[in-house]
């Protein structure tokens, strides 16, 4: 793998630390400002919705210039964000800052991921996509964890200066190591807008607001779910996080490595055994030690979708794939708010803590039931392809005799 791919890992790392790391923080955050932690909240919901508006925005605004040079902008105002989030002196300025951090996020992702697979032989992309992603994996094991202790223990102003650090690490590393490949001669914004009107880019992103939405309905109430339900101490709920961030980074290498060699029956294997796990999520979350290895199975499950996912996308968009793959990003996104709200309904209609399991598996299961549609489709459109070229052979077989 190309020494490139580390640069971008670097970059995934911090903007998957940032991402997270608020959730641990939000109590000390909130008693600074002097504002509820509900209001304190609005900090996720903003970075959420930041990287859904901002992953077209800024790909849209990155069409006239070389993607290396978009990346190295698009760390720039990572950095930016942050250190204003570490030096807001209230609680709009921070916002503020999440959301123009958050404004990097889609497009990064998007962006380095046709960046990473244009690095490597054809028959190695998903890896090379998978690989990018295991610095955001590695966060939720590794950045998430020391970031939240950091900031508990030295103020949470520190946390965001080192993620502002990392991004300056990020920005170092595209460039030098990330080679200058321009934007593809003739692509313009109208080519990269027609890859939405085909049927398979569509549904891949379909699966991925379903698929990765199965994923976070369950894992955004893993707190109240193990210690009111499985009876871990409250300390216990970041070790928890810290399994479920190794599934992840397991997850996601096994997904880049069978992506390339089988992609949809990797996705088929991938949904139903998340569809499954989830499910059974409901009885084993009785259980400290098979919660524990059911919260693991979750995160390798849902993050071995990514880089098939990101592929299919790349796939079906072939020539002008930057904007697709970004708006895919959003999609994961869009997925986690989308769970989580009714995650939140479940629980509130007095269905129990464990209940929002049960939504996952149905959106997991909606994701593979899009699957095997999507390849139903390709498979079909195939044969109409196969159809239509025998039938004019002979014609051209005349006009060739003729002449």
């Amino acid at each position: 793998m190309p020494l490139a791919l580390l640069a971008l890992a670097i970059g995934a790392f911090g903007i998957g630390t940032t991402e997270f790391v608020i959730m641990g923080l939000l109590p000390e955050v909130a008693s600074d400002f002097g504002v509820p932690i509900p209001t304190a909240g609005f900090l996720v919901t903003g970075y959420a919705l930041g990287v859904v508006l901002g992953a077209p925005l800024m790909t849209v605004l990155g069409t006239k210039v070389s993607r290396k040079r978009m990346l190295m902008v698009l760390m720039g105002l990572f950095i930016v964000g942050n250190l204003l989030s570490a030096v807001a002196p209230g609680f709009a300025v921070m916002l503020i800052g999440r959301v123009i951090a958050s404004l990097a996020h889609g497009a990064f992702f998007g962006i380095g991921s046709v960046v990473a697979a244009d690095l490597v032989a054809p028959d190695k992309k998903a890896g090379a996509i998978a690989m990018m992603f295991t610095g955001l994996t590695v966060a939720n094991v590794v950045g998430v964890p020391l970031g939240t202790f950091v900031g508990q223990s030295a103020g949470w102003r520190i946390t965001f200066g080192i993620v502002a650090a990392l991004g300056v690490v990020g920005l170092f590393g595209i460039a030098k190591l990330v080679p200058d490949m321009p934007k593809p001669q003739g692509v313009r914004l109208r080519h990269e807008l027609a890859a939405f009107k085909n049927t398979q880019v569509l549904l891949a992103m379909a699966m991925t607001v379903l698929g990765f939405g199965g994923v976070f309905a369950a894992i955004t109430y893993i707190a109240p779910m193990m210690t009111h339900v499985a009876g871990f101490a409250d300390g216990s709920v970041t070790w928890l996080l810290v399994l479920f961030g190794l599934g992840m980074v397991g997850g996601n290498l096994i997904g880049g490595k069978y992506a390339d060699r089988a992609l949809m029956p990797m996705l088929y294997i991938s949904l139903g055994a998340l569809a499954v796990v989830l499910a059974l999520f409901t009885l084993t979350a009785q259980n400290k030690v098979l919660a524990a290895v059911t919260i693991a199975l979750i995160g390798a499950l849902g993050f071995a979708t990514v880089p098939p996912l990101q592929k299919r996308v790349l796939d079906q968009a072939h020539g002008a794939p930057t904007l697709a793959s970004a708006v895919n990003i959003g999609a994961f996104n869009l997925g986690n708010a989308l769970s989580a709200w009714l995650g939140g309904i479940v629980i509130s209609a007095g269905f129990g803590y464990t209940s929002p399991n049960w939504v996952g598996a149905a959106l997991a299961a909606a994701a593979l039931l899009l699957a095997v549609l999507s390849a139903a489709l390709e498979r079909r459109d195939g044969a109409v392809s196969s159809t239509v070229v025998t039938s004019a052979a002979p014609a051209e077989q005349r006009a060739a005799v003729h002449h």
